[in-house]
């Protein structure tokens, strides 16, 4: 069933567990997180990004989850990340989208505050939640750019930024970084106690994939209700792949023969965040 943030993100602050968040693009990624995580009672948040979303990307992917949705019996977010364009937001609203997230972490901190001021606007007379970034989360991006250092979340900013904001769910910088891990990170969970202290909304995690697991639950069990994934997805598919076509023995293979070692390593690494984040039977 399709949900938005508050409906799974407040009870996952205060049960001290985080939703699994996976970036998603195909029938293959869907079909499998969504199955896994039912099997092991798990809710979740299928995220996707700005560039999936071009062309016919926006129809593909939002009819594919909206079809099947209410077939699950779990909680579905489905949630746009990483936007920084408003009218991409209100399209993803348009399409049913039922939480966005807007990146104004580039920004000054007024800016940041006035554009995500506006996505609130926008978005909760709808019943969307907004997930907003305060500080700055670097690293890798997906076509192999270097988008800079990681910038810490200021403590001082938090509770000014959500109160003018109104944001539902708040994206706070603490060490990690986007795509494959050049050398292990190294959380600062003292300033993630600081500022769970201070905000009245969930926090969220970004740059999940390669971050060591202990480093990720004691994150966890100080205030972070949502890990964003995906790095680690694309690795498992790789995987996968890699095994079908060394072992196909057929010129005209049967579909299920090619993509099951990709479902299968992928299913492997979502019980593992699943496992990861302690969301497993907190489907309710």
């Amino acid at each position: 069933m399709l949900v938005n943030l508050n409906e799974v993100l407040v009870k996952a602050r205060k049960g001290k567990y985080g939703v699994p968040a996976f970036d998603c693009t195909e029938d293959i990624l869907i079909r499998t997180i969504l199955d896994t995580c039912e099997e092991k009672k798990s809710p979740v948040v299928l995220m996707a990004l700005e560039h999936d979303l071009n062309g016919r990307g926006m129809d593909y992917i939002t009819s594919m989850v909206k079809g099947v949705a209410e077939k699950y019996n779990i909680p579905i977010v489905l949630h746009l990340d990483h936007a920084t364009d408003i009218e991409l937001i209100e399209r993803a609203i348009e399409h049913g989208f039922t939480s966005v997230m807007y990146d104004g972490s580039m920004l000054s901190f007024e800016e940041n505050i006035a554009n995500t001021k506006k996505v609130v606007e926008i978005a909760h007379p709808k019943n969307i939640t907004v997930e907003a970034e305060l500080g700055y989360v670097g690293g890798n991006e997906l076509d192999g750019s270097y988008t800079g250092d990681t910038k810490l979340t200021e403590c001082n900013q938090v509770l000014e930024f959500v109160n003018r904001t109104r944001v539902d769910a708040l994206a706070v910088s603490i060490g990690t970084s986007h795509g494959v891990y050049v050398s292990e990170p190294n959380l600062n969970i003292e300033r993630l106690k600081e500022i769970n202290d201070i905000s009245p909304v969930p926090l969220v995690l970004h740059g999940g994939s390669g971050t060591p697991i202990d480093q990720v639950q004691e994150a966890i069990k100080n205030g972070i209700a949502k890990v964003n994934l995906y790095a680690d997805l694309r690795i498992a598919m790789f995987k996968g792949l890699k095994s079908s076509a060394k072992y196909q023995k057929r010129i005209d293979p049967l579909p299920d023969e090619m993509f099951e070692p990709m479902k299968e390593e992928l299913r492997k690494t979502i019980i593992n965040k699943i496992n990861m984040t302690f969301s497993e039977n907190k489907a309710d």
